[in-house]
């Protein structure tokens, strides 16, 4: 397989870089052509082609609920509770209803833990409340409506990059195989995994297309979202220093580099200020919450634990993720995909898996690295289509098990 070049456009309008082995590789079109199935296509479609994306994104992920709620009927659970009120959800919707704590102890009486919820970074349950209040829905059916339009907003930017790089079907089949992930039930669940993908998304294609001053303030805004931001603030630094090493763009890459860690920087002050010390955040993360950052050694001791003892299903899921995730890191090397893809890949995994406890949790960390599923995507683009629909149904299947796994059978976070 192969894929685009690392390197950036020359000129200031953005088009396709290939390596000299791409025709004989994978199908591409220059930006913007249509193809053959495209002139196939009804008019609504090829006039909105990420329609294409945004409608196959909400079937797939249609068909996992289904799986679940079939599934939660016959366990007599709520299928809504296991979206809505289920771990990290409950946190969310407490901050979206009463704000944050003034201290390291949970001052709300309603809480059902004494741990401060100020990891908990304040985008998704500051929209949460905004919903909440502009309609006559609940907070935590306000929670879903968020997480699930993000989805929408998270597949749309995910083709637009599938897209950019390569051609819309690589684009399609992005997005589908991001929606099938064994960890994509919690795209519709009350979590930030759909908010933030969203920002990454369309900072990465605004940091491909060299929109310097769309791709600073959205990752400013994805500051705010997660403390993973810092991969993503990574990624826009260091593609910006490289442009003004080149002279390229002028103040643009500057103003990017600038702008892309003031909301991460910013929430990470407030709290400080909050606490009254200027490394409250991780103080508090390492005290507290035990999810300080130990350079994978906590890691290391789980994975020694897998191969040696009996451990939960999770536990295999997460080591088959990190192990595939690395050898999709090499591809992305290997064929040289663009420089911010690369950086905030790597910066992404390695953040994942340098943070401490939570083993289990290392598939659903790994979710906003869409860019890792590039190298399956440009593959699957050149097999039939037998056996493309037989590889989906394959991987609806599993992710609508796994995500009744582990909504309905494990008992931690998923």
């Amino acid at each position: 397989m192969s894929a685009p070049a690392a390197a950036y456009d020359e000129s200031a309008t953005p088009r396709r870089v290939d390596t000299p082995s791409v025709d004989q590789e994978r199908p591409t079109q220059p930006e913007g052509q249509v193809d053959a199935a495209d002139e196939r296509r009804p008019t609504f479609w090829r006039r909105f082609p990420a329609a294409s994306a945004v409608a196959l994104y909400v079937l797939l992920r249609l068909s996992g609920l289904i799986i679940l709620a079939v599934f939660a009927h016959r366990a007599g659970a709520d299928f809504w509770s296991l979206l809505h009120s289920k771990f990290d959800a409950i946190w969310y919707v407490h901050i979206a209803e009463d704000g944050y704590d003034s201290g390291l102890v949970n001052d709300h009486p309603e809480a059902h833990s004494t741990l401060p919820n100020l990891p908990f970074f304040p985008l998704y349950p500051g929209l949460v409340a905004a919903v909440a209040a502009v309609t006559p829905f609940s907070t935590p059916v306000a929670a879903l409506i968020v997480s699930w339009l993000a989805g929408l907003v998270a597949a749309w930017g995910i083709y637009a990059v599938g897209t950019h790089l390569a051609s819309r079907t690589v684009g399609l089949i992005l997005v589908a195989l991001w929606a099938v992930l064994p960890h994509a039930v919690v795209q519709n669940m009350a979590y930030t995994e759909t908010v933030f993908t969203a920002l990454v998304a369309w900072t990465l294609y605004a940091l491909l297309r060299r929109q310097w001053l769309t791709a600073g303030l959205l990752c400013l805004v994805a500051g705010l979202a997660r403390p993973s931001a810092s991969t993503l603030i990574a990624a826009v630094g260091l593609t910006a220093l490289v442009a003004m090493v080149r002279r390229q763009d002028g103040w643009r890459p500057w103003a990017a580099a600038v702008l892309s860690p003031l909301g991460y920087l910013g929430y990470l002050a407030w709290i400080g200020h909050r606490l009254g010390r200027a490394d409250a955040y991780f103080y508090m993360q390492e005290k507290y919450w035990r999810i300080g950052f130990d350079g994978g050694v906590s890691t290391l001791k789980a994975l020694k634990q897998v191969l040696t003892q009996p451990v939960p299903l999770s536990y295999y899921v997460s080591t088959l993720l990190l192990g595939l995730a690395v050898v999709l890191i090499a591809l992305l090397v290997l064929h040289r995909y663009p420089l911010p893809l690369l950086i905030y890949s790597i910066a992404f995994f390695l953040i994942s898996i340098g943070t401490e406890n939570y083993y289990w949790a290392k598939g659903r960390y790994l979710m906003p690295a869409f860019a890792l599923l590039l190298p399956i995507a440009v593959g699957l683009a050149k097999s039939r289509r037998s056996t493309m629909l037989t590889v989906f149904a394959f991987l609806v299947l599993v992710s609508g098990w796994y995500g009744t796994y582990l909504s309905l059978i494990w008992k931690y976070s998923p």
